[in-house]
């Protein structure tokens, strides 16, 4: 017996109709919109391409990606992720972020003949691994008493450690896999002002409003040593000398800044002995300290300047000039592999031997800081006057910035250099953050969200996102790329006035005296 079909329902005969009676598309394709001649440059400026011939209709970061990967030589399996910056045509202007249409951009920006053009484009790679959003609280952890002034994560983000300082007056070091505190460091008699892990994740040390530094044993929790005595106010900031220039025989040395209005000068000390090395001075209380993989010392003071010193002889070798109020703030786009050392996101175990650790610290930082046979260890600074600079301490030679930026309507907090070096993140009291390219200070974004202070920023390993702690009580994920926000952290009951990111993992810390691991 054959089939029959059922007659259609009220629902079909309904669709049939209004299709019936609607205007259908008959307009013509899209013509071919031709092509453009591009010139490729790496990240430091030499061409790796100088001219080939690209259809408008291929021109996604994905084909530029693997034009250039192909070009240089690699297999598939070593293909780089590229992010590309376009320099417009006759103009002093870079769009940092590559559009859905090339020839649509072009003719915004007045580029009516592109196809008889030569575009240059600016390949910057990407970190291989890709670092996963923070988007839930996964513990929020008591025992500090007062607010919490500072955290960071242990070197190696696989131990997933935490340390942190606090207004009671101590110290105290988290398992960020349990949200459990594992040691209570206790000694200092005023508020902990700042704590960094060594390269090597072996020791903490602790700066503290008692006008004392303190080394511990982070396995034990136990002070190495006795107290670093000498500075006459608050020690508001430290910085441990880089893993690959530590020496043979004298162990770490650390830098700490004495911020008081009693005390403006920088001390580098021989950790082991727990003598001083050398005493730099400023014209008033310094703020922030970095030692840089040249073995330069930094400063940032309010007396509006920023100092470097050699560390080894002991000179000063650096005087920048250019804020017209006190300097909040400094950081080194060599920042983040100097305090990893050599621990890598991307190996499984750490090295084995002295001199491995050794060759893999140097190597990480000669990645980032060296082109060709010259150093360039960028510094940027954020300053009460509302604006940020860029500088290039090493290679300046009339004593003038890379660049000065503008546009904050108050005073500048904080501030980062992604680990990749390109992209400066700045923010402040105005409530936003901003990003910059990092080596000509170009303006990229505005990150627009927070309702309050904008404390602290930084990049994630891989840098592509942003985080940053607010006033507001809220920390926000950004993404770097586009500028729009990520994720918005609530959870915090006050102000948030610490943050730092590892992995998956982002920590903080502020005036509702709790600590949250979010992941």
């Amino acid at each position: 017996m054959a089939t029959v079909i059922p007659p259609p329902s009220k629902r079909q005969k309904r669709e049939n109709l209004e299709l019936s009676s609607t205007q259908q598309d008959v307009s013509e394709p899209t013509p071919d919109a031709g092509s453009f001649r591009a010139r490729i440059l790496d990240d430091a400026g030499e061409p790796i391409i100088d001219a080939v011939e690209i259809q408008f209709a291929d021109a996604s970061e994905k084909n530029l990606s693997t034009l250039v990967n192909t070009y240089l030589g690699r297999e598939q399996d070593d293909f780089l992720p590229y992010r590309f910056d376009i320099h417009l045509p006759g103009k002093d202007t870079i769009v940092g972020v590559f559009p859905s249409s090339l020839l649509s951009l072009l003719q915004q920006h007045g580029v009516t003949a592109a196809s008889e053009t030569i575009i240059t484009l600016s390949a910057r790679p990407q970190a291989v691994f890709k670092v996963r959003i923070a988007s839930r609280q996964l513990h929020k952890i008591r025992g500090h008493t007062q607010a919490i002034l500072v955290c960071q994560w242990h070197p190696d983000t696989k131990l997933k450690r935490l340390a942190t300082g606090s207004g009671d007056g101590t110290a105290r070091i988290w398992d960020g896999d349990s949200g459990t505190p594992t040691h209570t460091l206790k000694g200092h008699t005023s508020w902990v002002l700042d704590v960094r892990w060594s390269p090597d994740g072996t020791k903490l040390a602790t700066g503290s409003m008692d006008g004392t530094v303190r080394i511990w044993d982070p396995q034990t929790g136990a002070p190495i040593g006795k107290a670093m005595t000498g500075h006459r106010g608050w020690v508001c900031s430290v910085a441990w000398q880089p893993y690959h220039l530590w020496r043979d025989g004298e162990g770490p040395r650390l830098a700490s800044a004495g911020g008081g209005k009693d005390d403006n000068t920088v001390r580098t000390w021989l950790v082991n002995s727990g003598r001083v090395d050398h005493v730099f001075s400023c014209e008033s209380g310094v703020t922030c300290v970095k030692w840089g993989g040249t073995d330069l010392v930094y400063a940032a003071s309010k007396d509006k300047t920023i100092r470097a010193w050699d560390a080894k002889a002991g000179t000063i070798v650096r005087h920048m000039k250019i804020h017209s109020h006190k300097v909040n703030h400094i950081t080194l786009s060599t920042d983040y592999v100097l305090r990893t050392g050599f621990f890598d996101p991307r190996s499984q175990s750490p090295p084995a031997t002295e001199e491995e650790k050794v060759k893999i610290a140097r190597e990480r930082f000669e990645k980032v800081a060296k082109k060709g046979d010259k150093f360039t260890e960028l510094l940027a600074s954020a300053s009460e006057d509302f604006t940020a600079a860029v500088w290039d301490p090493i290679n300046m030679q009339d004593k003038k910035p890379i660049a000065r930026l503008q546009g904050h309507q108050k005073a500048v907090n904080h501030l980062a250099i992604s680990p990749d070096g390109t992209l400066l993140a700045t923010c402040g009291w105005d409530n936003h953050a901003k990003l910059w390219n990092a080596k000509d200070g170009k303006f990229l974004h505005t990150l627009r969200g927070h309702v309050g202070t904008v404390y602290q920023c930084y990049f994630s390993a891989d840098s592509r996102m942003l985080v940053t702690s607010s006033k507001d009580t809220t920390l926000k994920i950004w993404d770097v790329r586009s500028g729009k926000m990520l994720k918005d952290l609530t959870g915090h009951e006050d102000e948030v006035w610490a943050v730092d990111l590892v992995g998956a993992l982002v920590a903080s810390g502020g005036k509702d005296t709790t600590v949250r691991i979010w992941t």
